[in-house]
């Protein structure tokens, strides 16, 4: 007796195993449902009036990489910002480079500096002339704010450069 009751526990539990699948995906059905109003809704059961089971894509899967050829990237990551695979520059080519720096630098300053001098005079020590489209206090107190900063923006920017340019060789 005890052979074919293993036999039958056997069988019963790899047919338990093949349709367990069956059963998921069954499971994964997805039915869009529109009640007697018109509302659309979406359900994993279909057993009311009015459901269409939905045919959706299967999902696709994409493997993670294995570890071997994250670790190798990240070695030759390594090796690059050590400069091994980074060419070298002659002590002339990276002088001119500096100087073309430099220009960009006291260029961009200056024009900031332009900026930032043009504007603190239309704020004219926190009270700017009225324009004809600000009748509204309140239009004339958003643009007093938006300029104050604008103009900590543009020091900040100033001051920026001023470091950067003193960090400079």
């Amino acid at each position: 007796m005890k052979p074919i009751l293993l036999a039958m526990t056997c069988s019963m539990s790899v047919f338990g195993l093949l349709a367990a699948p069956a059963a998921r995906a069954e499971s994964s059905a997805v039915y869009l449902c529109t009640d007697a109003q018109g509302h659309k809704e979406y359900k994993n059961t279909g057993i009311t009036k009015g459901c269409k089971k939905v045919d959706l894509p299967a999902i696709t899967t994409i493997p993670a990489p294995r570890k071997a050829a994250a670790s190798a990237a990240r070695s030759s990551e390594k090796a690059a910002s050590e400069g091994g695979a980074f060419p070298k520059l002659d002590g002339a080519n990276q002088k001119a480079r500096d100087s073309d720096r430099r220009q960009i630098l006291q260029d961009e300053l200056r024009s900031e500096t332009q900026k930032l001098e043009a504007l603190k005079k239309e704020f004219n020590n926190g009270q700017p002339e009225r324009r004809g489209n600000e009748a509204n206090y309140a239009k004339y107190q958003e643009r007093v704010a938006q300029m104050k900063e604008d103009i900590n923006r543009i020091q900040q920017n100033v001051d920026a450069l001023k470091r950067e340019l003193a960090n400079l060789k």
